[in-house]
């Protein structure tokens, strides 16, 4: 197959010698690295222990992959909070433009949605990691399946439970559509000149992401992977939640710690998720942990007035009753809901300030198993500028195993691919000697 000419210039830089690099973890960030590896002249291996690759950018793609967004650079890395000035040459480097031309440089042309958020024409994940991993191939990169990564073994070779019989890499026949390799048995031992981690975090771990790699740093900083881009726990009474789970509240704004976001929620049998939540998941989180149960303002009808509400409520019912009272605000059945759910847990506050500012006790973050990503991974610290472990010479980190988290709106997924290619970068530099 003829090799595809590189996106980007930084792509190719100055090849540094072929020599055999592995990439742990067949996510964005991996598949990134590994392209940049073999554009670099590296021969390049990629493991995952997933039967076939990308499964969890699979998934996003179901509601339409999300790639990266299109705001100004600036207001683009402080969405990252802490962590942007770590991941800012990174993003810089390969920025938003570069992921777009890259992406239609497989045939996947893009669009930018009113709300500046950045997708393949076709919104399906499928047809772009089809052409990717086509790509790769083309490249040189072996791929293997259904390689778990049990950290090194007494000689300092990755150590990997292996569907395959023992043997070397080289032996094991041909690539299979889509990264998939025959099951069979074996253990094997692999000692590249380099290795690039790209293991995730530890949301949707059917999927790959279980956090599990944590356990196989030792002495490595890593600060404890929790839940991002989460729901939360509400002690719904049994009545409302029979009645409302699994329903939307639409354009409604949700508060806390003095910022107010609009969008879009979800009750569900133990709480709430939804757009508008995750947005505000980092504070809440972090609220909780430090404090326990925190109250959010939930305001039903943002588009109107404190004081217009005020006129339609407050006043008499003229013998209505309340659910018919509060139809009078434009409520949808599921407002008048939390509004009737709030006075039967004893709330006093006018029925106009109800709307207006419905107090939503949050009990805890859904389980991490439940949320979009996480927070937490490798200390910063324990890196240096080509992302590779200080104390470990030779092994390189990207994506979400880094110790970042993001909101949703194509924030994650720019990060991952950004510093993949980072990783790549870094390891052909070192194996170059620069």
């Amino acid at each position: 197959m003829t090799r595809i000419p590189p996106v980007e210039p930084d792509f190719s830089g100055e090849p540094g010698a072929a020599r055999s690099v592995a990439v742990i973890g067949g996510g964005p960030a991996g598949l990134m690295a590994a392209e940049v590896l073999a554009r670099g002249g590296a021969n390049v291996t990629l493991l995952d222990r997933m039967p076939s690759l990308g499964r969890k950018l699979l998934i996003a793609g179901r509601g339409g992959l999300n790639l990266t967004h299109g705001e100004a650079l600036p207001a683009f890395l402080a969405r990252y909070g802490e962590a942007a000035p770590h991941l800012t040459p990174a993003i810089a480097t390969f920025p938003p433009a570069a992921l777009v031309a890259w992406c239609e440089g497989l045939g996947q042309e893009t669009f930018t949605g009113s709300s500046g958020r950045v997708f393949p024409r076709a919104l399906k994940a499928s047809p772009l990691l089809r052409t990717w991993l086509a790509r790769l191939a083309g490249l040189g990169v072996a791929i293997r399946t259904r390689h778990r990564w049990l950290g090194w073994d007494a000689a300092g070779g990755l150590a990997f439970a292996t569907p395959e019989a023992t043997g070397t890499l080289a032996s094991r026949g041909p690539i299979h559509a889509f990264g998939r390799s025959p099951p069979a048995t074996g253990p094997l031992s692999l000692r590249p000149a380099a290795t690039v981690l790209a293991l995730g975090g530890a949301s949707w771990p059917r999927l790959g992401s279980d956090g599990a790699w944590t356990a196989l740093l030792p002495g490595v900083a890593i600060a404890p992977l929790r839940p991002a881009n989460c729901g939360f726990t509400i002690a719904w009474s049994e009545v409302f939640r029979r009645r409302f789970e699994g329903q939307p509240l639409k354009r409604i704004a949700l508060g806390f710690g003095g910022r107010v976001v609009r969008g879009e929620a979800v009750v569900t049998a133990t709480g709430i998720e939804g757009g508008a939540v995750y947005a505000l998941s980092a504070a809440l989180r972090e609220a909780i942990a430090a404090g326990g149960p925190v109250v959010a303002s939930l305001d039903l009808r943002p588009d109107l007035s404190a004081a217009a509400l005020a006129a339609r409520l407050d006043g008499p019912r003229g013998g209505q009753s309340l659910a018919n009272h509060l139809r009078r605000a434009g409520l949808p059945p599921i407002a008048i809901g939390l509004v009737q759910e709030a006075l039967h847990a004893g709330e006093t506050a006018p029925l106009s300030r109800l709307v207006k500012a419905m107090p939503l006790r949050l009990l805890a973050p859904q389980p991490i198993a439940r949320a979009i990503s996480s927070a937490g991974g490798v200390a910063w610290a324990e890196l240096d500028a080509r992302f590779m472990l200080r104390a470990r010479p030779g092994i390189f980190l990207a994506g979400e195993m880094l110790d970042w988290e993001a909101p949703t709106g194509g924030y994650l997924l720019q990060a991952c691919f950004s510093t993949g290619a980072a990783a790549g970068r870094g390891v052909l530099d070192w194996l170059s000697g620069r």
